[in-house]
């Protein structure tokens, strides 16, 4: 490591081109620039030639001249990434479960199409990989549906997402027979998701694991094909069925009062978030919502049961 004192007499003696008015402006005597310079050359080699008029920097000052404009980039980009202005390039690194992530992720390339020199990256994962993700500071943002409880945390209201029983169109469920006569679609939690539902709507009814299973994905995205198909019917948060593209083909059954989850957007506490991440949250806050209204008005049909 150079000193950086012997660097700055250095610079002020190539931009000043004099031993004496180097000294001046640094508050040194010229003694003291020409032994920094003589420690430089100790490391380096020779670094300067002088000359009546002046100096002359040999190809190992010039060296050292690239060297110092490096450090100073360097310097310039560490205060701008430690600024609330680090905005201008970057990655914003957020993890979701798939039901909200379906929404958000078109919602993240948009504003990636605005800000191209921002680089969005998002994945799908449980509630427990998000945490960990967040914590090992390997994503920026993460989004839970259970509020962690650990001090490292920050954790902010996101949005509220209901449960919802998705049927084949033109199916109808009435009693628990019409659930059996079905068949469950399931995937990974699906048991726990759907119990929370059904439970409300269907007291006493011997449980989820009771129905036939009539077809299993680990692609939240790919849960109503099944049902779009006829194969079966499933509980699913509503944001999976808003990303599903052919709403015509399967129907919402009304449940009674709902069952919400509050969804939790997590960073880490200790230090505050990037200037281009804490944008990209405000923009997905003001528009997470627009999805929701535009297929809700185009929903085909909701029987209530």
């Amino acid at each position: 490591m150079l000193n950086p004192q012997w660097l700055r007499t250095f610079l002020a003696l190539v931009e000043l081109g004099n031993f004496t008015r180097a000294a001046e402006r640094l508050d040194l005597t010229q003694a003291a620039v020409s032994q920094h310079l003589r420690h430089l050359e100790d490391q380096l080699g020779l670094l300067v030639v002088r000359r009546p008029r002046g100096i002359e920097l040999t190809p190992a000052g010039r060296a050292l001249l690239d060297y110092c404009g490096e450090m100073e980039l360097a310097d310039r980009r560490l205060t701008s990434r430690l600024s609330d202005q680090e905005d201008e390039a970057g990655e914003v690194g957020l993890i979701t479960p798939g039901s909200i992530g379906l929404v958000l992720f078109p919602l993240l390339l948009d504003l990636q199409q605005q800000r191209p020199e921002w680089k969005m990256r998002h994945r799908f994962a449980p509630d427990s990989e998000v945490l960990d993700a967040v914590l090992e500071s390997r994503y920026d943002l993460g989004i839970v549906a259970l509020k962690p409880d650990d001090p490292r945390l920050a954790a902010s209201r996101f949005i509220e997402e209901p449960l919802e029983l998705v049927v084949p169109a033109h199916e109808d469920v009435h009693e628990w027979s019409d659930l059996e006569r079905l068949g469950f679609i399931d995937y990974p939690e699906a048991h726990a998701t759907a119990s929370r539902l059904l439970s409300r709507r269907f007291p006493g009814n011997p449980g989820v694991g009771s129905l036939r299973r009539q077809g299993f994905s680990n692609q939240i995205s790919l849960i109503l094909e099944f049902v779009a198909r006829g194969l079966g019917f499933t509980v699913i948060p509503r944001y999976a069925r808003i990303a599903f593209g052919r709403e015509e083909e399967i129907g919402v059954m009304e449940c009674g009062a709902p069952v919400i989850d509050t969804l939790w957007l997590i960073h880490r506490a200790e230090w505050p978030l990037p200037a281009r991440c804490a944008r990209t949250v405000e923009y997905l806050r003001e528009r997470v919502s627009v999805p929701v209204i535009k297929c809700e008005a185009k929903r085909k049909r909701v029987v209530k049961v």
